[in-house]
């Protein structure tokens, strides 16, 4: 499944929303059923270029069109998601 520039646009105003908790993938796997949609620890993701990043998470588009997993940049290979939350300070 490409991304399309309005799905971008939908996926960046849940995870731009300033209301925007950890429950967010839960919506997005609603909306979005045919990705795959994986959230993870900052750490896991941390020699990694996000693909945007918003005040609390960042996105990750993931390529899985061949036999191994791959993180992209073009929307139109994606066919998955990395969301991480932003470690908040104390």
């Amino acid at each position: 499944m490409a991304l399309s520039a309005d799905d971008l646009s939908e996926i960046g105003a849940l995870l731009g929303a300033p209301e925007a908790d950890p429950q967010i993938v839960a919506e997005l796997r609603r909306r979005f059923p045919k990705l795959s949609l994986t959230r993870c620890d900052a750490s896991d993701m941390a020699d990694e270029t996000a693909f945007r990043e918003y005040p609390l998470f960042d996105l990750y588009l993931v390529d899985g069109m061949e036999h191994c997993w791959k993180l992209t940049s073009d929307p139109a290979r994606a066919t998955g998601l990395v969301v991480v939350p932003h470690k908040l300070a104390a």
